[in-house]
């Protein structure tokens, strides 16, 4: 298999799998009973974990709390903020292209009330920081961009953003899971009030993740989404997942390692060969800053479950793993102007430190094997060919 779905999820490594085991097995304990020596243990391991991604992030150990995931912070930031802040305003400011647990939560938060602005983006993705001021009411708690889209790779400018949202004391809220490990970053400089990340988009366990909160300047007041116990400083109860948390801080301190521009090389190599050797061939934003790992590439004509359908040996995706079985288009590429034709068409790529040359040669000879065949069976890419459309 050659997996090239790293933005769905990634291979945990084996530095991280290894820093795991024990909390599986010798050292088992319930990271909250510190009245016997495994407890003790299990929250050193906690503990040593928040320290190694406080550390990524730049911020104190304070700032950092443990969730299960990116999806559970987003849900947690968003209701979390609406209950706090509620009274303040109602208007809250976001985009159509960020990931569906983000617009499935400001829908929920729309039907109790809150006002959501969604800025216009351009052919690239990106948005206007022009239309984002204008945007702003007196009535505006909150806004909400990824740092980089998960389907595209478009980076947003979220240093520049979190100035406005400073001068016009808005809380800045930003999905941080596909950006972190995959260019230089340090969020605690940034201006950021909120972000969120998931372990297994960084060579991590699935089911752990976390969430940054400022708490120096202008510190973030969140209402808990999970009540039980007073871990996380009551923020989140329930049981800690050691095992997971432990390989999850592994994997951040394993960050300072990775060498993107290795990856981006690849890329640019993948995407070049493909657009010489297969006609109609563009990939989307390629002109703006994007991820070093991501490619969304439209073979005209060639629907994507089709294309997927002829490449049982290649892992790849029609877009965010999320929504994946949906046969809609992209609510991404719909939100930059693409066309649904365009859309359906269109298929994410997404590399790792463990993908070779030499896997992506034999990827591109399936898929212009695949495209070819696709084609020469289509009436409409015929059409196409002879003017007709």
């Amino acid at each position: 298999m050659i997996y090239l779905d790293n933005n769905a999820t990634t291979r945990v490594d084996d530095a991280v799998l290894d820093t795991m085991l024990p909390y599986l097995k010798e050292d088992y304990g319930n990271a909250s009973s510190l009245q016997h020596r495994l407890g003790r243990a299990a929250n050193h391991a906690v503990e040593t974990a928040r320290k190694q991604i406080a550390a990524y992030f730049g911020v104190s150990t304070k700032e950092i709390f443990f969730t299960s995931g990116a999806t559970e912070s987003i849900n947690m930031v968003l209701r979390g903020i609406w209950e706090r802040y509620q009274h303040l305003g109602k208007h809250i400011i976001t985009t159509k292209a960020e990931h569906k647990a983000v617009l499935s939560t400001l829908e929920a938060l729309q039907k109790k009330g809150a006002r959501i602005s969604y800025l216009s983006l351009d052919k690239y993705g990106n948005i206007s920081l022009e239309e984002l001021e204008r945007s702003i009411t007196s009535d505006t708690i909150l806004m909400c961009f990824m740092h980089a889209n998960n389907e595209t790779g478009v980076i947003h400018p979220v240093e520049e953003i979190a100035k406005i949202a400073t001068q016009r004391k808005v809380i800045f809220f930003s999905d941080t899971t596909q950006a972190i490990g995959k260019l230089p970053f340090t969020y605690g400089d940034s201006g950021i009030d909120v972000c969120c990340f998931s372990a297994h988009k960084l060579h991590g366990p699935k089911g752990i993740g976390g969430v940054y909160i400022r708490r120096k300047s202008r510190p973030i007041q969140i209402e808990p989404l999970i009540t039980g116990g007073k871990q996380e400083n009551s923020l989140r109860g329930g049981t800690y997942n050691t095992a997971a948390i432990a390989g999850m801080g592994k994997a951040f301190e394993m960050l300072s390692e990775a060498t993107p521009g290795d990856i981006e090389a690849k890329r640019k190599y993948f995407e070049n060969r493909l657009i010489d050797e297969i006609e109609e061939t563009t990939i989307h934003a390629a002109h703006v800053p994007r991820l070093c790992n991501t490619s969304n590439i439209l073979f005209k004509y060639v629907r994507s479950v089709e294309l997927m359908s002829k490449l049982p040996d290649i892992a790849i995706s029609s877009g965010s793993a999320c929504v994946s079985g949906d046969r809609e288009p992209s609510h991404v590429l719909t939100a930059m102007g693409v066309d649904a034709e365009d859309a359906l068409c269109s298929i994410r790529f997404s590399l790792s430190k463990y993908t070779t040359k030499e896997e992506l040669d034999s990827a591109i000879e399936k898929i212009k094997m695949a495209v070819q065949s696709i084609r020469n069976s289509s009436p409409i890419w015929q059409m196409y060919k002879a003017n007709l459309l």
